[in-house]
């Protein structure tokens, strides 16, 4: 049985609660937070202690992992600091994405990891859908051939204009983690950025891709789109054949280039799928499964590695909005080839 202890349990947190509480192969021990009356309403809702310190957590209670649910400025500006504690303390890590929204402290988190030898994750739970999962497996049984493209379209509503990079920081380390995962590492981004009336942030944006592979691809996301619709659809195309996933979990269509026929799966097909909340369930699933099975820090999937790999190309893609458009190269320092999952 796994014990797990929450850090951050304002609404994403309250999930991570809800998932180790109900697992069959796992035990919510503790939660913590910096605000007392959250801490302990979580505590009374869980039946399990509460905390307001990590530190205090970690010398009192019996702990395998850590989840780091925690916000901060760009979603991820409070990730650091109770992260590189539980690695310090030997603990495998779940953080939510992004690792943290300033990418020295998301490379230290990596390395100080790998350094301890303990596994640390990201919640990239876009990837973690059965249609993903069909995906990669046609892609590896080489149904499409040799991978020439990959397209993505991202949306959602969003009003905050906290940052100027929020919109890029906050959601599309789930959209290039998900390209990733199909088409390997990113070389060079080119990127064009825009702001709806009203906004001070960069809200809309197109990004151009160059994998590693010689693939191409585009990034299209917005905080300006309605979350009455489709929020995501994935396109990729090969030398042999075509897929598409549309809205992340509930239609995968794969166009073989040879036949006239087409493959389509739909949900409940896909595990009878309630919606999207479903993805964080399959998360937190592999996650336990990971640690349980006693997976090397390098074979966990969405790795603490790969979302550094998907923060890496958002940085890049920010840097080439702040040069005009001008291409520019991905800077690796740690992300390796996304794991299968």
């Amino acid at each position: 049985m796994l014990k797990v202890a929450v850090v951050g349990v304002n609404q994403i947190g309250k999930l991570h609660c809800r998932a180790y509480a109900d697992h069959a192969d796992a035990e919510l021990v503790a939660v913590c937070d910096l605000m007392p009356e959250r801490a302990e309403a979580a505590g009374r809702a869980f039946g399990v202690r509460a905390y307001t310190r990590l530190d205090e957590l970690l010398a009192r209670e019996e702990v395998d992992a850590i989840a780091v649910a925690t916000a901060g400025e760009e979603k991820g500006g409070h990730h650091y600091a109770p992260a590189m504690a539980a690695i310090a303390a030997g603990k495998d890590v779940l953080v939510e994405k992004p690792l943290s929204n300033r990418i020295d402290e998301a490379r230290e988190m990596v390395a100080f990891a790998r350094e301890k030898g303990v596994r640390l994750a990201c919640n990239l739970n876009h990837r973690f859908a059965p249609a993903a999962f069909r995906a990669k497996a046609l892609i590896e049984e080489g149904k499409l051939g040799t991978i020439l493209f990959v397209n993505m379209r991202l949306t959602i509503r969003n009003p905050s204009d906290e940052t100027p990079w929020l919109h890029l920081r906050a959601l599309h380390p789930h959209s290039i983690d998900v390209m990733r995962y199909v088409a390997g590492d990113v070389r060079r981004v080119q990127s064009f950025l825009t702001k709806a009336p009203g906004r001070t942030s960069w809200s809309t944006a197109s990004v151009n891709m160059e994998f590693a592979s010689g693939a191409v691809g585009h990034l299209t996301g917005s905080y300006d789109m309605s979350m009455r619709h489709p929020i995501e659809c994935l396109e990729v195309g090969g030398t042999a054949g075509r897929l598409v996933i549309d809205n992340v979990y509930e239609t995968l269509t794969y166009y073989p280039h040879d036949s006239d026929e087409r493959m389509v799966m739909q949900n409940p097909i896909f595990g009878g799928m309630q919606g999207f909340n479903d993805t964080f369930r399959l998360r937190i699933d592999r996650f336990i499964a990971d640690v349980k099975r006693g997976a090397a820090p390098d074979e966990v999937a969405a790795s603490g590695a790969d979302a550094l790999a998907a923060q890496e190309t958002i940085e890049a893609a920010i840097r080439s909005h702040e040069a005009g458009g001008a291409p520019m190269e991905v800077v690796r320092t740690g992300g390796g080839a996304p794991c299968g999952s």
